[in-house]
């Protein structure tokens, strides 16, 4: 099936910005959490992405990766590791869990874990500016092979950038609407990026359109 409305891939660039607020321990890194604006929310959980695209991090949120290399707190960086960011509707809802697991961890300490050896954090926030690559597709085909060689900051601005809920991914939304494909659409959706790098969501994402086509072939 071709698309009457092609997908334009996008690449893009991200612009970092200090808030000029850092914690030196994890009460600060609390208060830091509930005062910041969103988009340092979103900045400390998505864009680590963007900055590890080809490798998974060790810890998936700046704040677990904080928590647990320069504190040395591993049980707080494994209890932030765990969350989910694309299991909340909006950044808000993403904050207040945040703040509930770090004010959990206090409650149940003596002392508040602060650094010794290791680096203060760094409240930031960026700005995603979007670069058009020309590239247009109108067929599963050519989304497939556009895929696989598009730059991973591409993949961060269609799967990350678009929204925090899965089922606004432009691409998935355009599988479905365009093309028809929602079977394939609804197996994409229920991909979950935040376990991979980039390079992982491509992957997947590859195994799936290749299985799709491979069923148009052999029908």
């Amino acid at each position: 099936m071709t698309a009457a409305h092609a997908f334009e891939f996008v690449d893009c660039l991200e612009l970092r910005e200090m808030l000029g607020r850092v914690a030196w321990d994890e009460r600060e890194l609390l208060t830091g959490i509930e005062e910041v604006p969103g988009d340092s929310i979103f900045y400390h959980t998505h864009s680590s992405f963007l900055r590890s695209r080809y490798l998974a991090a060790p810890y998936p949120n700046d704040f677990a990766t904080w928590a647990a290399i320069q504190v040395r707190d591993r049980v707080l960086g494994e209890r932030l590791a765990v969350i989910d960011p694309f299991d909340y509707g909006d950044v808000e809802q993403l904050r207040g869990e945040l703040i509930t697991i770090v004010d959990d961890h206090l409650s149940d300490m003596q002392t508040v874990p602060r650094i010794v050896y290791g680096e203060p954090f760094h409240f930031m926030r960026s700005s995603i500016i979007p670069i058009p690559t020309g590239i247009a597709v109108r067929t599963l085909a050519e989304f497939r092979d556009t895929l696989a060689r598009i730059d991973p900051s591409a993949i961060y601005y269609h799967f990350f950038q678009s929204g925090v809920r899965r089922e606004r991914w432009e691409p998935v939304r355009w599988m479905a609407e365009e093309l028809g494909e929602s079977d394939l659409a609804e197996q994409m959706r229920r991909i979950n990026p935040y376990v991979s790098s980039l390079d992982g969501l491509r992957s997947r994402m590859l195994a799936l359109c290749d299985a799709t086509l491979r069923e148009r072939t052999s029908c």
